[in-house]
């Protein structure tokens, strides 16, 4: 009978130190991003997480189905890799960065100001970013964003997103009024299998500058560890 007390007894002290609840799995909301926006799920304290990121640069919807096609939907036309760290400054807090290929790097912060709970429905984070061209030494967009997140136990989680961007045009010489863009980031990811997602997004340019194209991002994912 002391044995097993004794052996009862000893998980328990081991896991007294980790008592926080941001390093347990959030299964409606297992990752930092949808396709390319953020989500609200919180970096642990004094931890980290790396991303590598693979975007091919054809959009699926320029050209015809056939030369599309045989462009093999894009896999022949390059790719921009990037590359991101994120760090838990503190409890709700993280900062990173985020560099692409072609030589831009982003900084940015996030913030939880208020978490979902049984009297309110919504996490609420804030968000900033800056990106800079040229190993951020030429061109700079800064922006400022909310990130509104609510999930469904955990089978779902759904996202508001309105961001401004400033400089958000890359051709200055053609900047006549409009250089400001204001997005509204709308996403969900949906839990149809224990480790298995469906996830979409979009982020409509609804005031300010816009080329007249729109992202649409879908992704089938599987997650494989904790």
């Amino acid at each position: 009978m002391f044995l097993l007390l004794l052996a009862a007894a000893v998980p328990a002290a081991a896991q007294a130190p980790q008592d926080d609840p941001d390093l347990d799995i959030n299964f409606a909301q297992p990752d930092f991003t949808l396709v390319a926006l953020p989500t609200t799920l919180r970096v642990p304290r004094h931890k980290s997480a790396f991303r590598v990121t693979h975007r091919f640069t054809r959009p699926l919807g320029d050209g015809s189905f056939g030369d599309l096609a045989g462009d093999l939907f894009g896999l022949d036309s390059g790719a921009q890799i990037g590359l991101e760290y994120r760090y838990g400054l503190m409890r709700g807090t993280q900062i990173g960065f985020h560099r692409t290929s072609d030589r831009t790097i982003e900084f940015f912060a996030q913030h939880e100001v208020k978490a979902q709970s049984e009297s309110f429905p919504f996490t609420i984070s804030a968000l900033a970013t800056t990106d800079g061209t040229n190993n951020f030494r030429d061109s700079y967009s800064p922006g400022l964003g909310v990130v509104i997140s609510r999930t469904v136990a955990e089978h779902a989680a759904f996202y508001l997103e309105p961001v401004w961007v400033n400089n958000s045009n890359s051709l200055p010489s053609e900047v006549v009024d409009d250089n400001d863009t204001i997005l509204l980031g709308v996403g969900t990811r949906r839990r149809v299998r224990p480790t298995v997602y469906l996830t979409a997004e979009r982020p409509p340019r609804v005031a300010g500058y816009g080329p007249g194209s729109a992202q649409i991002g879908v992704g089938l994912e599987k997650r494989s560890g904790g």
